[in-house]
């Protein structure tokens, strides 16, 4: 028997997932959820190989930049795939989320932590960016399905909760487990997560039909109305996205729509660091543990989750967003540039930081929340019916971003290569050969004479005076350091000096991460909305006013 829409059995129901109602408020919170949680462990199995870098380096053998370059390929991989993902218009958005997740937490499980080479486990990595890529869009493309403008702000909080929480499972978790649990086994965990929410996904999560997806929803009061255009075959405002794909592309490549992606993209590149970079910045610049620096960084993402949601009800309440984004941005700027400044003092306690990363975390939600509602309805503005299209717009910019700062800040912060990848030979090869250093510093001129010649091969009076002067006690214990006291030679001098450099070079970055705030607003000024409540709100009665007349004529036309 065929499968098709709305037949008998399973499995027409696991595929044909679109609802012709609007559905209850049950419903759709369920899906909500659904695709909320989604999200955060996307996200979590997206984000847990930072939050393990160095063990993950170490067991390949990677240079640091080499592992860079990982980063920069998926997110290369997702970029493009998230243009495919704005086919989600036509396809439906449900399906490409759900077997996405199948799909990535089969490879957490198995392909990923059993990877036997360096090179095979960047192809598995790049294949999670491809997944990421797709569900990037089709997300919050569900989330604006199912949520009003007029609660729009409150549900892309928490859907923007999702990279938060995402890196907040992954520091709570590998600070909890890593003392017991090897890397493998981080990605596991985070592959099982994803496993056990697709299976609730694969029952319960459901879409709009293209009838109803494909027009604006102010309030929920506009149901009636919405489902009245569906019924009729025509969406009001939304008809001229039947035009096709390439229309639909056409619509969106505008300077609110793709300036305001590429402004939020450089906004977030603090963010990025913060994912990508913090275990590396704060182990090799402050000397703390992978433990230590994920539980450091529980302060930012708790407090940014917290933030996102507030802000977005309270941007709901009042009917607007940008004031939110420019207070948020403005505040964002001042808090990261502190950050920025204390970077080169090693002097700097855990507590300040905490409570530094507590301030970013807010004040980057007040502008990032407000955002996201702000950007899908300038996306209806120029057609509805294309919402995956510029979401996808937004997905392909974001990803370059995250490349492209992945694979510039190595240029940059010269000093994180030899730091990552000997950084931690040089400690150990310093603390297990100290006595004999001492004997070497205190006969500088003598070793280097030494060290002309082979072991044993040093001529006779040359010998004679490292006997005289040294003794044989201190030569058989410089001789059996000579292994860490070569690591010291050849390594030494490099980590010492990235260890000066390094602390100027991640205070340039930061300020980097400083002007992509900056540029973020301007382009605040070219979304759609209002600036004042009481203008937003006499919108709002205009429009239901307008929908009432439609309602009547409607129900004339039935009659």
């Amino acid at each position: 028997m065929p499968i098709r829409p709305g037949g008998p059995g399973v499995l027409s129901r696991l595929w044909y997932r679109e609802l012709p109602h609007y559905p209850t408020p049950g419903r759709r919170y369920a899906n909500l959820a659904i695709v909320v949680i989604t999200t955060v462990v996307l996200y979590y199995m997206l984000y847990v190989q930072y939050a393990v870098a160095t063990s993950i380096i170490t067991h390949y053998g990677m240079s640091y930049t080499y592992f860079v370059w990982v980063s920069v390929l998926g997110n290369l991989v997702g970029a493009f795939t998230s243009l495919v993902a704005g086919l989600a218009d036509r396809w439906g958005r449900a399906n490409l989320v759900v077997y996405g997740l199948l799909v990535a937490g089969l490879l957490l499980v198995f392909a990923l932590p059993s990877a036997p080479d360096k090179t095979l486990y960047t192809v598995v990595f790049c294949l999670v960016g491809l997944v990421e890529g797709i569900v990037l869009v089709a997300t919050p493309a569900l989330i604006r399905d199912f949520s009003p403008q007029l609660g729009r702000a409150t549900a892309m909080g928490y859907w923007t909760m999702g990279p938060v929480l995402g890196s907040l499972v992954v520091t709570v978790v590998t600070s909890s487990t890593l003392d017991s649990s090897s890397w493998q086994d981080e990605l596991r965990y985070s592959g099982f997560a994803g496993l056990i929410v697709f299976v609730a996904a694969l029952f319960a999560l459901r879409e709009l039909s293209p009838g109803l997806r494909g027009q604006v929803m102010v309030s929920l009061r506009d149901r009636a109305l919405v489902e009245a255009r569906a019924r009729r075959g025509g969406s009001g405002p939304a008809e001229a996205g039947r035009a096709g794909t390439g229309a639909s592309w056409r619509q969106m490549l505008r300077l609110d729509v793709v300036g305001s992606a590429a402004a939020i993209s450089v906004f977030l590149l603090l963010y990025f660091a913060a994912v990508g970079n913090f275990v590396v910045y704060f182990s090799a610049n402050f000397g703390y543990s992978q433990q230590r620096t994920n539980a450091l960084a529980n302060w930012y993402w708790g407090a940014n989750a917290i933030a996102l949601v507030a802000v977005g009800l309270l941007s709901d309440r009042v009917r607007v967003r940008k004031p939110f984004m420019l207070v948020g941005a403005v505040g964002s700027i001042a808090a990261t540039s502190v950050f920025a400044v204390l970077a080169t003092h090693h002097s700097t306690g855990y507590y300040t930081f905490a409570w530094l990363f507590v301030a970013i975390g807010v004040l980057s939600g007040v502008a990032y929340a407000p955002w996201m509602a702000g950007f899908t309805e300038t996306v209806e503005k120029h057609n509805p019916a294309a919402t995956a299209t510029g979401l996808a717009v937004w997905g392909w910019t974001l990803r370059i971003v995250v490349a492209a700062s992945s694979a510039v800040l190595p240029l940059v912060v010269t000093s994180a290569s030899p730091l990552v990848e000997h950084g931690e030979a040089v400690a150990a090869a310093q603390r297990e050969a100290g006595p004999a250093l001492k004997v070497v510093n205190a006969h500088a001129s003598l070793f280097a004479q030494l060290g002309k010649y082979p072991a044993g091969q040093a001529p006779q009076d040359v010998t004679a005076r490292a006997v005289r002067e040294v003794g044989p006690a201190g030569l058989a214990l410089v001789q059996k350091a000579q292994p860490q006291l070569a690591v010291l030679q050849h390594y030494g001098p490099q980590v010492q000096k990235a260890s000066e450099d390094g602390p100027g070079q991640w205070r340039t970055w930061w300020w980097v991460t400083v002007g992509g705030q900056v540029v973020f607003v301007p382009f605040i000024f070219v979304m759609a909305g209002r600036w004042s409540p009481r203008k937003a709100r006499e919108d709002e009665r205009a429009h239901r006013e307008a929908a009432e007349r439609e309602e009547l004529e409607l129900a004339g036309d039935t009659a």
